[in-house]
């Protein structure tokens, strides 16, 4: 689905073949109807014209009843074509594009979410190209008026050939001899008509074309302009409250106002060509069907060739003709915005395809030398070697581990001044930085968990979001109701299967530290073995925080943690035990890992946290004195 030709056509080649073909193959049989009923309603027009003109011709006798008997059959011919045989097939047309368009749309969700993590790759342009501009437009609006857009001209071209065969074959049956054609025989009526067809639809064509590419390349840019703001408008509303905050008003104002203008001058030029194609295409039209469709029957009818019945039913007949061979003019508009959707549609299809090797699709702009493998499990993680750094060839790394080891059931807190590039470090582990050397190396057959802030997802069920990344599915109703009350969210078990509550989404429900909450009810229930906790705490105060911890060490005993916190002491438990075994402090842009500072014991951290008051007046080396031996040992 890289080129047009390839996206137009994959669907009718998938494993949903059968149901493409069968639904363009009914459309077919009824635009060829139609068509054959436009040569009907041609000779019914005839008839009809005749019924008017020899209304008091003595010879009729029944001048009344032959009009209406006309009329009528007129009437049931319209009725037929339009509300018939147009009109199933308008409804099965519509069934195909809701076919295709799913189908489509299927494909492209499931490129975009795959294990790959495309979609974060996709956001990343290389040397070659650009990253693509507004992903979901691509995704929905762009594929779904391709689609329609794409239909509608491929019936265009069934009711031409469909025309051209019926409609030819009849002019060539009431063909007449034209005087100073005589060596054309009794073709020569019909050579007319087809020769003025086959002038005037293609010049106008040529105007039609050249008027198209400028529709085409507008539509593009308004495309993207409706897509900025829109992408704007909808990042805006997500952060809200922080525009309230910082009182940014007026400079978003501004920021939208600037993107409306780029909207405003491209709508602008877009009605300019518009409404020029359109008095193009009616004047093109009127001439068409009064003057082109009339002409090449004139002469033999002057001359007698022709009663009025038969000039009449041949001018309509070239008439449909000029109509259905001029489908390219009257569906240029549509042309333009299908070439303009298609080529967004394809540029997507290709920035999947190229990051579907990350590394090499990064190496284009920068070192991507990443080598990640397993190992047995009794030797934990494994980082050797490692060096991040930022786009381009002879970029310097801004952050470099020797050798760190992370053996299973170690806490490890990672420290260092903002911006040293700790969530960066995470972000290489798992596969999520662009840009650097090095060997990762996984314990072998152990899960791991990245866990940040918050999940940002909507319309899901609190289970879904509990069961993340799994499936609502992997797990019982009465697991997810033990983790939710394990991580301290017991009130909202009984609305685990909502997606909403009081018509708000859980990510509006939900208060800071309860989100960072369900982030200890997703680590209870799927229980890592290797843990990635990026500021996971933030929004919690120093109780939370505790008991955020104390959840995940009762709950995941062997559970190898690696920390990222704001905090320049990590947290302990209520009783002043560590959770954390060692720490990685990054200085300089160098990360080097060592065992968590020596406390005091517990005992004492116990008796200091809550002195005797009768010990209060005593010296301090006194006081160190009455504490057991083992104790002062330590």
């Amino acid at each position: 689905m890289r080129s047009f030709w390839g996206l137009m056509r994959a669907y009718w080649f998938s494993d949903r073949w059968v149901e493409a073909w069968t639904l363009t193959l009914v459309i077919a049989l009824f635009t060829a109807l139609s068509s054959k009923a436009g040569v009907w309603f041609a000779e019914a027009s005839g008839e009809l014209v005749n019924s008017i003109a020899f209304y008091h011709d003595a010879a009729n006798t029944t001048p009344l009843a032959s009009l209406l008997t006309n009329a009528g059959v007129l009437i049931l011919l319209v009725v037929l074509k339009d509300a018939g045989f147009t009109g199933i097939r308008t409804f099965v047309s519509a069934t195909l594009h809701r076919k295709w368009r799913a189908w489509l749309d299927s494909r492209f969700n499931a490129a975009l979410l795959d294990t790959n993590h495309t979609h974060f790759h996709a956001q990343h342009g290389s040397s070659g190209a650009a990253a693509p501009d507004n992903i979901d437009q691509r995704v929905q609006e762009s594929i779904k008026d391709m689609t329609g857009g794409a239909i509608g001209l491929a019936i265009g071209v069934m009711a031409v050939a469909t025309s051209l065969y019926f409609v030819g074959r009849k002019l060539l049956e009431t063909s007449a001899e034209v005087k100073g054609l005589e060596f054309l025989g009794s073709y020569g009526s019909a050579v007319l008509a087809f020769l003025a067809v086959a002038i005037y639809v293609p010049l106008n064509t040529w105007i039609a074309v050249k008027l198209g590419r400028l529709l085409e390349r507008i539509n593009i840019r308004m495309q993207q302009s409706e897509g900025s703001y829109r992408g704007e408008l909808t990042t805006f509303l997500r952060r809200s409250f922080h525009v309230a905050a910082s009182q940014g008003e007026n400079v978003q104002k501004t920021m939208h106002e600037r993107l409306y203008v780029d909207i405003d001058r491209t709508w602008a030029r877009l009605n300019i060509v518009n409404t020029s194609y359109r008095s193009f295409e009616l004047v093109y039209t009127f001439i068409g069907a009064r003057i082109v469709a009339y002409a090449p029957g004139l002469v033999p009818y002057i001359h007698n060739r022709f009663d009025l019945k038969g000039y009449i039913t041949g001018s309509e007949m070239v008439n449909s003709l000029i109509n259905q061979c001029s489908w390219f003019i009257h569906v240029m508009p549509s042309i333009a915005a299908l070439r303009a959707n298609s080529q967004r549609v394809t540029e997507l299809a290709n920035a999947i395809e190229n990051v579907q090797h990350p590394q090499e699709f990064y190496s284009l702009t920068g070192c991507s030398d990443f080598r990640y493998d397993r190992q047995n499990p009794v030797f934990g993680l494994t980082i050797q070697k490692l060096e991040l750094t930022h786009q381009g060839e002879d970029a310097t790394p801004f952050l470099s581990a020797a050798n760190l080891r992370f053996r299973r059931g170690e806490w490890t807190f990672l420290k260092g001044e903002s911006g040293c590039g700790k969530t960066s470090l995470i972000k290489a582990i798992n596969g999520l930085w662009p840009y650097g050397r090095g060997s990762i190396v996984f314990p072998e057959g152990v899960e791991s968990f990245y866990a940040a802030q918050e999940v940002k997802l909507q319309q899901v069920s609190l289970k879904q979001l509990v069961c993340l990344p799994g499936s609502e599915r992997d797990y019982t109703d009465t697991q997810v109701a033990s983790a939710l009350h394990k991580a301290g969210l017991g009130d909202f078990i009984e609305h685990m299967a909502d997606e909403s509550r009081d018509g708000m989404s859980w990510d509006q429900v939900l208060s800071g530290g309860q989100k960072q909450k369900l982030v200890v009810a997703r680590i209870v229930l799927q229980q890592p073995g290797l843990l990635f906790l990026d500021e996971a705490t933030g929004a919690l105060d120093p109780e939370g925080k505790i008991a955020f911890h104390q959840a995940i060490k009762d709950n995941c005993p062997d559970v190898t943690v690696i920390s990222i916190m704001h905090e320049a002491v990590p947290p302990r438990s209520l009783s002043g035990a560590e959770f954390y075994h060692s720490i990685v402090a990054i200085a300089d842009g160098i990360a080097t890992k060592k065992p968590l500072a020596p406390s005091l014991p517990v005992e004492l951290t116990t008796i200091l946290a809550h002195p005797r008051p009768v010990e209060e007046t005593r010296p301090v080396e006194e006081r160190w004195l009455r504490f057991p031996r083992r104790i002062r040992q330590k």
